[in-house]
């Protein structure tokens, strides 16, 4: 009897089941057919990529430039811009005829502090979480209206305000809580910040409120930092971060610190600082310190080696194996900007759970080519990598030998995957997105396919630059362009018009050539006292640090200023040594 009045129940659970798998088999066959049936771009939008993965350009462009963005359950993106205007700091698109390209882009989000480095998106249990440089927001999303018509909850403000390195990625675990990278407002928590030969501070105070990661309610409104926990320590600046639900731990990979020739010329040379520290892949756990602003990974000696600030001189180790290891040690500079973990099942089986990971490329190895700009992938295994890095999407500079960072053509910043397991990259440059999909019989790719893509390693995008060879600036330079090669190209690079995100051009600047101010001195007391932002130039805005070279002589800030408002496309007077004189006696005493 028991059998025969269970058995109706058994019999309905099993038409569940049956019904669930069907369901999924249709969308699966339906949402393939939909790929196969998706034309690529002819050039795949001037992508490379391995075997039979396409592109399509799903947005051109967007005046607002794309940082970072989030796909939907229902295929709508969500952009965040670099820069937001008074309608909106956010994009919201869609494909309504299933082309792959967006036909409907509307601007939203007009919140107060729309900083140009806010520089997180993420869409977490129907709710579209995003941050400014201050605040982290979230609304909730209703598939039937593209834009986003629940209220705007703040979640998170950092009382701290603006200052370098004030990136605020979002990650969530399967426990309900968000996870918010604090960058330190600091190169190495120096006693004067990127001033030359300044020491660090011992037992560096910054850390108890940056250079960290912080755990906090995912969806309690109106956070601070002291409601959160302190859940990592010791990295200076993280903008690529997720969570890894295949082991359920959090993985970042951080940037390495800046500037070890300009602020310790003695000890480092232009190379070496062309090509350390590493940006670090690390796996990160509660209580993790990385061992910043203490050491540094250099990507050539394969260990940690202990900064110049607290005595270091690029051979001394100290204590540098106390610290978190990285997984994998990518070369300097290449701006680690996002990260993805594949969960997917449209890509080959051996994408499944692996990490892609968006460099936004480099601004400061002058006067090496500058390198990066691409989408690498790690494959992994219970939470270990379990092979060298691939480069997986390549050809947004548009050009195989970038000297100055304005002439990439694009640069990845952000990663999203679509409903259909598609991946879609974002691009600062030019506001465009790609969306990434494989078409052919994905059981028969092969490592054969990845033969073309790891031959681009040899290219001056991603190779180490050879000392001597690769020095563009040997037998160039005299007088104040030696200088400016030597002190300033790093930042606004050897064409004088910057990066476009974090350090502002030169030519045309009000700030060289005078416009409504002092024409002359403010050019002068600028390079004299350094500049912290946030500033406007040429109307846009710019929130990083000049360091102050009061320690270059009269002559040689005359001589670089001059050549500064005499290139570029400025046509301004010359400096003389005298005016810089004149500035100098004006500074306070110290």
């Amino acid at each position: 009897m028991k059998n025969n009045t269970f058995l109706p129940a058994k019999r309905l659970l099993t038409l569940l089941l049956m019904c669930i798998v069907t369901m999924a088999i249709v969308s699966f066959v339906v949402n393939n057919k939909k790929i196969r049936s998706l034309a690529a771009n002819p050039d795949n939008g001037g992508l490379f990529l391995p075997g039979n993965f396409k592109a399509v350009v799903v947005i051109d462009s967007l005046a607002g430039r794309a940082r970072h963005l989030a796909v939907n359950s229902n295929g709508d993106i969500y952009i965040k811009l670099r820069f937001p205007d008074s309608i909106g700091g956010n994009v919201a698109a869609r494909d309504t005829d299933g082309d792959g390209k967006a036909d409907i882009i509307e601007k939203f989000g007009n919140y107060d502090d729309k900083g140009p480095y806010g520089t997180g998106m993420r869409i977490h249990k129907g709710y579209l979480y995003f941050s400014s440089e201050v605040n982290v927001y979230r609304t909730k999303l209703n598939p039937n209206t593209l834009v986003p018509d629940g209220p705007l909850e703040l979640i998170l403000h950092d009382v701290h305000g603006e200052h370098e390195h004030d990136a605020k990625p979002i990650a969530f675990d399967n426990d309900g809580h968000m996870y918010i990278a604090f960058g330190a407002p600091s190169n190495a928590c120096q006693e004067q910040n990127r001033v030359p030969g300044s020491p660090g501070i011992k037992g560096c105070p910054l850390l108890q409120e940056y250079g960290g990661i912080w755990q906090f309610d995912e969806a309690k409104p109106n956070q601070q930092q002291k409601d959160g926990i302190r859940y990592a320590t010791g990295l200076r600046s993280v903008v690529a971060m997720d969570w890894n639900t295949a082991d359920n731990c959090l993985y970042v990979v951080a940037h390495g610190r800046d500037d070890l020739r300009l602020l310790f010329p003695k000890k480092f040379s232009a190379w070496q600082s062309a090509v350390a520290p590493a940006e670090e892949f690390l796996k990160i756990k509660q209580g993790t310190d990385v061992g910043w602003p203490y050491y540094y990974y250099d990507p050539i000696k394969h260990k940690k080696l202990l900064n110049p600030e607290y005595g270091g001189d690029g051979i001394k180790t100290g204590s540098g194996a106390k610290y978190a290891q990285p997984l994998i040690a990518f070369q300097a500079h290449w701006a680690p900007n996002d990260l993805l973990f594949y969960t997917g099942d449209q890509f080959p089986a051996r994408y499944k759970n692996g990490a892609f990971i968006a460099f936004h490329g480099s601004t400061n190895r002058s006067p090496y080519p500058q390198a990066g700009f691409f989408v690498a992938f790690v494959p992994f295994k219970n939470g270990i990598p379990t092979g060298k890095w691939e480069i997986f999407a390549d050809g947004f500079a548009g050009r195989n030998t970038v000297v100055s960072v304005s002439d990439a053509v694009c640069r990845p910043m952000g990663l999203s995957m679509g409903p259909d397991g598609s991946l879609y990259v974002s691009d600062t440059e030019k506001g465009r997105v790609w969306r990434i999909f494989y078409q052919g019989n994905k059981a028969r790719f092969n490592n054969g396919m990845l033969a073309k893509m790891e031959l681009r390693k040899k290219l001056p995008n991603f190779k180490i630059p050879d000392q001597r060879r690769n020095n563009i600036a040997t037998g160039m330079l005299k007088g104040g362009a030696k200088i400016y090669a030597t002190y300033c190209a790093n930042c606004h690079q050897k064409n004088g018009r910057g990066d476009g995100n974090l350090f502002p051009p030169l030519g045309g600047s009000e700030w060289v050539t005078g416009g409504k101010y002092m024409e002359k001195d403010l050019a002068i007391q600028v390079l004299l006292n350094g500049l912290e932002g946030p500033v406007k130039v040429k109307n846009k805005p710019y929130n990083s640090v000049m360091p102050k070279h009061s320690f270059l002589s009269d002559n040689d800030i005359a001589q670089v200023l001059t050549y500064i408002r005499s290139n570029f496309g400025n046509n301004s007077s010359l400096v003389t040594a005298s005016e810089v004189k004149k500035n100098r006696a004006s500074l306070p005493v110290k």
